[in-house]
């Protein structure tokens, strides 16, 4: 903690030529460091993790520092508040001093300071003290003097602080921080940032993908069950799915916000790009999990442990499994099985082995095409390998064959099914399924076409499910089943 440029004693300055001081998270950048190191911990196993947070018992400034030693942060890439930048560049041109205050571990202050080349010295906690409210107070007004230097803050723990400055800065304030801030009695200027809106929050609860949850009702169509409780339970295990579903959203984005600003496009997401607080998305995990668990466990007790199962795994996936090569289509095609196998548990229908059987094969040719688009943009924009994931560019070309065969043995499934015995026990009219064959052939291979073109820029699940080509073969394949009941 401290200057690192100068003296630790006051600085003397220019008359009437104050110092800018800056806060680093919430308030230069558009995320905090702490939180950031916390969630990337999580993907370098659990007996690491526990093991830095534990930490936590010597003190806030000592996990600060057991964080950050293991940290990977790229400092380039954190999401800067333009405003701010703007103020420093301001101070600089005028012959004023900056300097960097943060609760921030010295380390990432360091990083910070050292990409963007704008602060004269920095302050940040050192591993025994948290530089952070009366404790940063006490510092800068024993190197610059009471009220001989400006702040540029954003939350109420910065009030300490402002109480000793000449002029306050307040980027985003909440209302009651602004008027807290106005009883102090000195200048202010308010900056602003992204808002959080809800139309962010739906793009970060992904409501778009909430579509390839109405696979629950899969079950309900095979099986013939067209009741109006049928129709409500399975309603209300689409909802109790696209909440769980939510959760595990943001917890991956929380994890991946290092490889998601590396993305061409990942990068515009809510968390990677700064427009939600991260402390806000960790809020929300459990408050979606409560929500979709209680709703579940109204619903049906078989379902409530299938959509644990589905959680279990997703959380398995977000945190390990999807780095490994091929595991993860797997677990994909597994998680898109599950929703079916939901669908079943809460109408309480068995799942048929033949729609396992279907459902395995279409799912992983779907979880391939995924991963075939994925590496393809990175080629298209001469990105290197992925970090995040078990795959090398070189690879696409096997994962396009991968998907192609895994498709065509989704349809040989479903030939033979049209063939088996099982068939005539609940169809009067079987071989009308046939013609649902060549609209099955007609989708997989347009939806490899299009990934091969890069017209699919999201999960194919969601693409087939919005798309209105598959609307139409959709459609057409249901009219098939009904024609032939």
């Amino acid at each position: 903690m401290g200057i690192r440029a100068h003296d630790a004693a006051r600085i003397s300055m220019e008359p009437e030529i104050f110092p800018l001081v800056v806060d680093l998270d919430g308030t230069l950048t558009k995320t905090d460091l702490l939180h950031e190191n916390f969630f990337e911990s999580l993907t370098q196993g659990l007996k690491r993790h526990v093991s830095a947070c534990i930490v936590v018992r010597q003190g806030k400034a000592q996990l600060k520092a057991a964080l950050a030693e293991a940290s990977s942060i790229d400092y380039e890439l954190l999401p800067y508040n333009e405003s701010v930048l703007t103020l420093i560049q301001e101070a600089r041109e005028q012959g004023r001093r900056v300097y960097l205050a943060t609760a921030s571990d010295q380390r990432h202050a360091e990083g910070v300071a050292a990409h963007l080349g704008l602060f004269d010295g920095i302050f940040a906690s050192d591993g025994v003290t948290n530089f952070s409210g009366k404790t940063k107070a006490a510092q800068l007004v024993e190197s610059f003097g009471e009220g001989r230097f400006d702040y540029v803050g954003n939350d109420a723990v910065d009030l300490a602080i402002w109480a000793h400055a000449r002029m306050a800065y307040a980027v985003d304030a909440r209302p009651g921080v602004a008027r807290k801030i106005a009883d102090l009695g000195i200048p202010v200027e308010h900056l602003t940032r992204n808002v959080e809106s809800p139309r962010i929050w739906l793009k970060a609860l992904r409501v778009h993908q909430y579509a390839k949850n109405m696979l629950v009702f899969v079950p309900l169509l095979t099986s013939h069950s067209y009741t109006t409780t049928a129709f409500l339970q399975a309603g209300l295990a689409f909802a109790a799915f696209s909440l769980c579903a939510s959760a595990v959203y943001i917890l991956n984005d929380l994890i991946d916000l290092d490889a998601d600003r590396r993305h061409p496009v990942k990068y515009k997401r809510p968390f990677a790009s700064g427009a939600i607080p991260l402390a806000h998305g960790a809020a929300a995990i459990p408050l979606l999990l409560t929500l979709a668990f209680g709703g579940a466990l109204a619903t049906s007790v078989p379902f409530a442990g299938v959509l644990a199962g589905y959680f279990l795994l997703t959380l398995a996936y977000s945190l390990k499994l999807k780095r490994k090569l091929i595991v993860d289509v797997v677990v994909l095609a597994s998680l898109y099985t599950i929703r079916v196998i939901a669908g079943a548990a809460v109408i309480g229908v068995p799942v048929s082995e033949w729609l396992l059987a279907f459902s395995m094969f279409i799912f992983t040719c779907l979880a391939l095409i995924k991963r075939y688009v994925e590496l393809a943009a990175r080629v298209d924009n001469n990105l290197p390998d992925p970090t995040n994931r078990g795959y090398k560019l070189a690879d696409n070309p096997i994962v396009g064959m991968l998907a192609a065969a895994s498709g065509l043995n989704a349809v040989t499934i479903f030939a033979l099914y049209i063939s088996s015995p099982a068939t005539r026990e609940h169809y009067q009219h079987p071989e009308l399924l046939w013609l649902i064959c060549p609209l099955l052939l007609y989708w997989i291979s347009r939806t490899l076409v299009l990934a091969h073109r890069q017209t699919i820029h999201d999960d194919p699940v969601v693409f087939a499910l919005h798309d209105r080509v598959s609307h139409l073969a959709g459609a057409l394949a249901i009219l098939v089943i009904f024609m032939a009941t």
